[in-house]
């Protein structure tokens, strides 16, 4: 091969190098948009096939259990087919590994407690109006309440910390996909109706607390738990208004009585710049409790390197050399000779004649 045709090659093998990551940043970032629009379509046939298929008591029920399907078996579809995710389902963030049911506890007693921490001041500072409706069959749609909020928050996990997130990190990075997305999280709270200013912040914060807990975790179980504990407590056990809907609980109903930037007011904690305070707040707890799930899930692959060495033969050579009976010395032979040899006659060629009578000498 010529020299010019060797330098050729030699740079475009270089070129495509260096052009690979780019190329693999650029096709992540595809997928990330096409799991974008998938999102809105799935969103659209959820809401239009559970109208169709329920009364309209059960539609928030039923849309966000068909949401909620379409995203998780949609995105390990995409997955399965185009990045060839052998386990999507558990790729996609929610693997079936030991103590996962002790990361979403973890998740919902965070949550809770966000929830009182954001309460408290509210009862301080103003109080809350307390009404309850204590029957058979408000504890039932209390039930229905409670897997309403479990699949919705299930539903924005996938979204927004399953593989879209994934897609983000493989394009951009880490940082920058969490900020991406918690601002994008944040656009979607305050275009609700009743949001304001306060709404964009506390979105933002919130999808930067989920996204930090997934990152120390590389599972969605325990962000599940903490978005499902936070908007579960506001609304179940409180009575307040989630994101500009006041009618999830139908025992407790809750009035807040202080102040609309501690409040929230008709939009409710979402939208109070408490809650977007406790949510920073909430940060460095979290990356403490994550600490042993960070270790165990986040540790380097060490990849061996050097001359291999079976330390196991090595050792039963050891202790066969230090164990094997001693065998007896056997010294070698050694042959003495004189110094100086006796320097031998030559034989005669031919042996001595005896002669007889009569016989003439030779």
């Amino acid at each position: 091969m010529a020299p010019e045709t060797k330098a050729t090659t030699s740079t475009l093998a270089n070129a495509a190098n260096q052009t690979s990551p780019v190329f693999g940043r650029a096709r992540a970032f595809g997928r990330f948009v096409f799991a974008g629009l998938y999102f809105f379509l799935a969103r659209l046939l959820a809401q239009h096939g559970a109208r169709g298929l329920v009364s309209p008591d059960w539609t928030p029920l039923v849309e966000q259990a068909m949401f909620a399907f379409l995203l998780l078996f949609g995105y390990a579809g995409i997955g399965f087919s185009l990045d060839r995710q052998l386990s999507p389902l558990s790729q996609q963030g929610f693997p079936a590994r030991r103590g996962w049911f002790g990361e979403a506890g973890m998740g919902l007693a965070l949550g809770w407690a966000i929830a009182v921490a954001c309460v408290l001041p509210l009862v301080v500072f103003g109080g809350i109006a307390i009404h309850l409706t204590l029957t058979l069959a408000s504890f039932g749609w209390l039930a229905a309440d409670a897997a309403f909020f479990a699949l919705a928050t299930l539903a924005a996990q996938i979204a927004f910390r399953g593989y879209p997130f994934q897609c983000a990190i493989k394009a951009v990075g880490e940082l920058p996909a969490a900020l991406i997305l918690a601002v994008f999280y944040g656009i979607l709270n305050a275009s609700l109706p009743e949001a304001g200013h306060a709404s964009m912040a506390v979105g933002i914060a919130l999808g930067l607390l989920l996204a930090m807990a997934y990152l120390r975790t590389r599972a969605l179980w325990l962000p599940w738990g903490l978005q499902f504990g936070w908007a579960a407590s506001r609304a179940l056990l409180f009575g307040l208004p989630v994101m500009g809907v006041s009618s999830h609980s139908p025992v407790v109903q809750g009035d807040p009585l202080s102040p609309y930037w501690m409040s929230g007011g008709d939009f409710g904690l979402d939208g109070s710049w408490i809650a977007f305070a406790v949510l920073l707040l909430t940060m460095p707890f979290v990356y403490r409790a994550t600490r042993d799930l960070n270790f165990v899930h986040n540790a380097p692959v060490l990849e061996p390197g050097g001359i291999p060495v079976d330390l196991d033969a090595a050792a039963k050579r050891q202790h066969e050399a230090a164990t094997r009976p001693d065998a007896p010395e056997v010294k070698p032979l050694v042959q003495i000779l004189p110094a100086l040899a006796p320097a031998l006659e030559p034989p005669d060629p031919e042996p001595d004649r005896i002669v007889e009578p009569g016989d003439t000498p030779a």
